[in-house]
């Protein structure tokens, strides 16, 4: 394994959101301000990094029967320092996102890799696999949620982007808007690889 395709890998080939479709529950809930996408990139991140970690420490001493809710109790800990030290430091950002960061615990990206990456490898190529996740996850909010701001509020993190005579699409912002953004942009990765595709046959 090359570490450097496994930290990159999470950006596209196997982006949590638009390539495994993972997590889409927070990803829906809390992509309406770029604000939000940052600190919950960010609190999932942490996450999942340190859960990674040390259940590949551990993993040899895990039993195989209880191995799941032995990954959700390490994981519950880290979640819980997330939430304290947003509550502490950033009160405004852990109101908005509310309960979605406890959810964090059952979030299937973190599960799904101390499942299938960091209970079999070492704790090296466990942080770099959680790197590359937790960042490509984090990527995907702030582009979702930077098209959800900008045609929702028409400001990109608190700023005016096209001024005040603009008329916001009040739908991007609601539910719905989550998922034509969500809809289109992976549409757009899947137009993009069958081009791709047929430019390498062709060539």
């Amino acid at each position: 394994m090359s570490p450097g395709k496994e930290l990159i890998k999470g950006f596209y080939t196997e982006n949590p959101v638009f390539r495994l479709m993972l997590g889409l529950c927070p990803v829906l809930a809390t992509s309406t301000s770029v604000n939000n996408g940052i600190g919950m990139g960010a609190a999932t991140l942490f996450v999942l990094v340190c859960s990674n970690v040390v259940i590949s420490l551990i993993r040899k001493a895990i039993p195989a029967k209880i191995r799941i809710p032995i990954f959700i109790m390490i994981i519950a800990t880290f979640v819980t320092i997330v939430d304290l030290v947003m509550a502490g430091f950033f009160p405004e950002l852990h109101e908005s996102l509310g309960i979605f960061i406890s959810l964090i615990v059952v979030n299937c990206i973190i599960l799904g890799r101390a499942e299938a990456y960091a209970s079999k490898n070492n704790v090296f190529y466990a942080f770099i696999d959680g790197l590359g996740m937790g960042l490509g996850f984090t990527l995907s909010m702030i582009l979702i949620s930077s098209i959800r701001e900008i045609l929702g509020n028409g400001t990109w993190l608190g700023l005016e982007v096209f001024g005040s005579g603009y008329n916001p699409v009040l739908l991007m912002i609601l539910s719905p808007g989550a998922f034509f953004t969500i809809g289109l942009l992976m549409s757009f990765l899947s137009w993009f690889e069958g081009r791709r595709s047929s430019c390498v046959t062709n060539f």
